[in-house]
């Protein structure tokens, strides 16, 4: 009996443009010879710094600082937004293949991947993760089951699975920025599953700026005995959102 898995990798990242009037003078000015960020019409501006400290700030406000309020957010007096690190999300490799499978074994070695990430933004970022639909055969509709871990996990929460007589697919995180129940190499989670309308959730987050975040994720699969022999797939979206 011959079973092979393949595991194709979709990746997504979203970013949010805030359009702009080139003739505004507080947004943005340019001519041939030099272009303006954060210009302003106060009395003073610009960036101040010494062995211990550097500020970049604009003088004329009567009260300075953050404010808001239902619908929108003023922040005046600091540039609060000096995004040097441009946003961006890789992963290392878009095809995962187990190869064959043997019932009642984990594959050695588990094939990984590594999620990266750039993020300049006030905000952070986010990085979530779905899979379209189980592990299936397609010609005859037969899938490889989620696993359920040792004993229970599904695709928010990651419990251990070292129990080679517990079938089903799912996966580790390791590194930067990942959910705490990962807590160690064989803690597990199910794949959030599109196709039964769960909401794909979320792998990495940091509300802080940052530069080279990884996270490997590691592929686990077990089948049982009975089985049916073939080629099984699926598709792994992960979606990487920055906050500003």
């Amino acid at each position: 009996m011959m079973i092979k898995t393949i595991l194709l990798i979709g990746l997504l990242f979203l970013t949010v443009l805030f359009g702009a009037k080139p003739t505004t003078a507080v947004d943005r000015m340019q001519s041939n010879s030099y272009i303006l960020k954060f210009p302003n019409l106060n009395m003073a501006g610009g960036a101040k710094e010494s062995d211990n400290y550097k500020l970049l700030d604009t003088l004329g406000q009567t009260a300075p600082g953050e404010y808001s309020s239902a619908g929108f957010y003023v922040k005046a007096g600091f540039p609060y937004i000096k995004t040097i690190i441009p946003f961006s999300f890789t992963i290392s490799n878009l095809s995962i293949d187990f190869g064959t499978l043997t019932p009642n074994t984990f594959p050695d070695p588990l094939p990984s991947n590594t999620l990266t990430v750039n993020s300049g933004g006030a905000g952070g970022y986010q990085v979530t993760a779905a899979a379209a639909h189980p592990l299936r055969l397609q010609a005859a509709n037969i899938s490889i089951p989620d696993t359920t871990c040792n004993t229970d996990c599904d695709e928010t929460l990651a419990d251990l699975w070292t129990n080679t007589n517990k079938y089903g697919f799912g996966f580790n995180i390791s590194g930067d920025d990942i959910p705490e129940d990962f807590s160690t190499p064989n803690h597990y989670r199910q794949f959030a599953d599109q196709s039964a309308g769960e909401e794909p959730q979320i792998v990495m987050s940091s509300v802080n700026v940052g530069t080279l975040k990884t996270a490997t994720v590691t592929y686990k699969v077990n089948i049982s005995p009975a089985q049916a022999a073939g080629n099984y797939q699926t598709s792994i979206t992960y979606v990487a959102t920055p906050g500003y």
